[in-house]
């Protein structure tokens, strides 16, 4: 397990679901953050941030 400067996990998962967003269009935003959050290892409260973020910022 690495260790990650403040923030970057949150960096790395926005990142990863619009990338994710691009080539799976049929998956929802719940999934989405979902799988996000355990591939990096987030905890609740930042899911919750990465889920309005990319609402408010990525949406269509």
């Amino acid at each position: 397990m690495s260790i990650q400067p403040e923030g970057e996990d949150l960096k790395k998962a926005v990142k990863w679901v619009s990338e994710e967003r691009k080539f799976n269009p049929e998956k929802k935003l719940k999934q989405l953050v979902e799988e996000a959050g355990l591939k990096f290892n987030l905890s609740p409260k930042r899911q919750e941030f990465l889920s309005r973020f990319i609402a408010e910022n990525l949406e269509p």
